[in-house]
């Protein structure tokens, strides 16, 4: 649920129960042959009183804890009728999902949380563009910012290190200004020295090899997958958010071979993560990127010119 201002809503699971005293998103279980909208209506009244009016799909999270398996069908509710109560005694509280603390949360509910808190678009800079152009990238990220874009990953393979992080530190104040965040490509010391505003998306090769999350939850870690097996991967360390890479074809990839949408569709519904749709993607893909269950869509080309 979430108000006017943004606010989540969040309930504590009370005493006695399977991870007591974490807090979750309110909801239940739905009956044999009952539909899913059918089952948030009807527990949300229950558990606190409300009457739904609306809901759009969120996320589907598939989690297993020690001795049970879950799949938590999450929508995001934005209309109801009556105040919400505590029926069932738990506590309740509304939050900027930014001020969350996740691992206050109950696990199988923190990928929601990076559902709500993250875009639906996620721009990648140009990978040919040189250093003596800093001055240009951080125009077209300032102005990226300026129009919506609130996540951007500064992925610039000519440059040194030092050099990327110097482009991060300056544009750094806009992107806190937003509330936003750059992600350094690779460059996990680096996002740890800029701090807050500043994570680190981690390229394939990298990932396989890290074992536990890099950073502070607050920075955003995210990971680069082509498969099943490497989007289980991204969950178990802890990652924010995924790629899942080739939608379709690439003039930056002629030679790899696209999933296309029924197999990302596929491998998405075994993730417990967010997961962009990245490779040949324009903006005007992320209704049909969401519609399968992914976060929304990346890309490089179509995602710059209007910052241009």
């Amino acid at each position: 649920m979430v108000d006017g201002a943004g606010k989540v809503l969040l309930a504590q699971r009370p005493p006695g129960k399977h991870l007591a005293g974490a807090w979750e998103f309110p909801g239940g279980k739905r009956e044999p042959g009952e539909a899913p909208l059918a089952a948030l209506a009807r527990e949300l009244h229950e558990e606190l009183g409300i009457l739904l009016q609306g809901a759009e799909p969120l996320i589907r999270v598939p989690w297993q804890y020690d001795d049970k398996s879950l799949l938590l069908d999450a929508w995001i509710v934005r209309a109801w009728a009556n105040e919400p109560a505590s029926l069932d005694g738990q506590a309740l509280r509304w939050s900027d999902p930014w001020s969350v603390d996740i691992a206050d949360l109950a696990p199988a509910d923190r990928a929601i949380l990076q559902a709500l808190r993250l875009p639906a678009t996620y721009a990648i800079t140009p990978a040919d563009i040189e250093p003596v152009d800093a001055d240009f990238v951080g125009h077209l990220v300032r102005t990226a910012l300026e129009r919506g874009e609130r996540m951007i990953q500064l992925r610039l393979p000519r440059w040194l290190p030092g050099q990327v992080r110097a482009l991060a530190a300056a544009v750094l104040p806009d992107v806190r200004l937003h509330r936003a965040h750059v992600l350094l490509n690779g460059d996990i010391e680096g996002a740890l020295a800029l701090g807050d505003g500043v994570g680190v998306h981690l390229p394939a090769r990298l990932a396989r090899v890290v074992n536990e999350r890099p950073l502070p939850w607050g920075q955003l870690v995210a990971a680069s997958c082509h498969d099943a097996d490497e989007l289980a991967h991204a969950t178990a360390i802890g990652a924010d958010f995924a790629t899942l890479s080739p939608v379709a074809s690439t003039p930056s990839h002629p030679g790899s071979a696209a999933l296309g949408w029924d197999r990302f569709q596929q491998w998405l519904e075994g993730a417990a993560l967010p997961v962009y749709a990245l490779g040949g993607m324009r903006l005007d893909h992320v209704n049909q990127a969401r519609s399968l269950g992914a976060q929304g869509v990346a890309g490089i080309r179509g995602f710059w010119h209007s910052a241009a």
